[in-house]
């Protein structure tokens, strides 16, 4: 019986400790980690590594939520102070003149949509 000698596979060196991770991203993407890796010189896997550190540990500024809860605690406010003696309809039109703003203003205010005419 005759004995065949396998070579053995050749395996790729572990370089690190850490799991690998497979993605996939579009061309336009990966060109630009390419050149954030080339600008800060770092390889790409360093940059994609770095990117995402970056991204998780940045916080996004809640405006929508923040714009609701002033309008919430404005309307609050607009009700203790109201007139007392004024009619329901009164008191609602002027809170509504309160919370919208003056008509000056309202075309430069950066929380609210443009109007579509």
């Amino acid at each position: 019986m005759k004995s065949v000698y396998r070579r053995p596979r050749a395996v790729r060196r572990p370089t690190g400790r850490d799991l690998p991770a497979t993605t996939r991203m579009p061309a336009a993407l990966m060109a630009e980690v390419e050149a954030w890796a080339t600008a800060n010189d770092v390889s790409r896997s360093s940059a994609i590594r770095r990117l995402l550190e970056l991204g998780l540990t940045v916080r996004a500024k809640p405006k929508q939520l923040n714009a609701k809860r002033a309008k919430e605690l404005a309307a609050k406010v607009i009700d203790n102070l109201a007139d007392g003696a004024a009619s329901a309809d009164d008191r609602a039109s002027r809170k509504s003149r309160l919370l919208k703003g003056p008509e000056e203003f309202r075309a430069a205010r950066v929380d609210r949509p443009k109007a579509q005419r």
